[in-house]
């Protein structure tokens, strides 16, 4: 059986002193396994430890204890060098505030990742259309990250996060900033992504809109998985049973 592309395994995230008086719980004993090509949301209300546990799986933070393995290969054992390396080869992220560079075009914004490992410039070139062309983004190249709409600047970091032909896209809140038109095109692009490259999709969200896009919600409270639910029939329907599960998430007492 092929290993999955990403596992979290007794993941505890705690701030503060271990044991002492203000330490808070933020994960709690979390085991995740993700598929190469799965388009996964994560869910949950505020507080509930969501995007304290992208950080940990995308090693943004490192666990207090347990494990994350990418790829076969312990990230939370790394060293800050070996880390910074790998997520760059390995991960691409999008935020919600995009992250772009305004003192860039939007070619050169994508192109940073590329540069930063030294590759060809005829092959960097390629990929920047290649990307352009998948996302519709050809006529906005040359111009600056303030001169363009939320959604182009977002279409722009996704095109980033891509250049590398990265294993996993971790997304947090990539719609938050955005309209619902918007919204809807960026996780199309995260649905090209998906189909066409096989790219593991991984996006932290509280907008059900945008999660009923993914084939697979998994919810968390408390700083704890609490269950899962897998897209069978069509968006719509998701999208009820993602609001129907989120309702009887915030009606759980805090003892479950």
């Amino acid at each position: 059986m092929t290993e999955p592309i990403l596992k979290a395994s007794k993941l505890v995230k705690i701030y503060g002193e271990t044991g002492g008086e203000g330490a808070t719980k933020a994960i709690d004993g979390v085991d995740l396994s993700v598929e190469k090509g799965e388009f996964l949301a994560i869910m949950g209300p505020s507080g509930s430890g969501k995007t304290t546990l992208l950080h940990l799986l995308s090693g943004i933070d490192k666990p207090t204890s347990g494990q994350v393995r990418i790829r076969g290969l312990e990230i939370s054992g790394m060293s800050g060098e070996e880390l910074a390396i790998f997520r760059r080869r390995q991960l691409g992220f999008v935020f919600q505030d995009f992250n772009l560079l305004d003192s860039l075009t939007v070619r050169e914004n994508i192109l940073v990742p590329m540069v930063l490992e030294k590759r060809d410039a005829f092959e960097m070139e390629e990929k920047v259309k290649e990307l352009a062309d998948l996302f519709g983004i050809n006529n906005i190249l040359s111009k600056y990250p303030f001169k363009i709409s939320g959604g182009q600047q977002q279409r722009t970091a996704v095109s980033r996060a891509l250049v590398n032909d990265p294993s996993i896209i971790f997304a947090d809140e990539p719609t938050g900033n955005l309209d619902s038109k918007s919204s809807s095109v960026i996780m199309e692009c995260f649905e090209k992504i998906v189909e066409e490259l096989q790219t593991t999709v991984l996006v932290v969200t509280h907008d059900v809109f945008a999660a009923s896009y993914c084939r697979k919600v998994v919810f968390i409270k408390d700083g704890h998985i609490d269950s899962y639910i897998v897209r069978k029939g069509d968006r719509k329907e998701f999208l009820d049973q993602i609001m129907d599960n989120l309702a009887v998430l915030g009606g759980r007492s805090h003892d479950l």
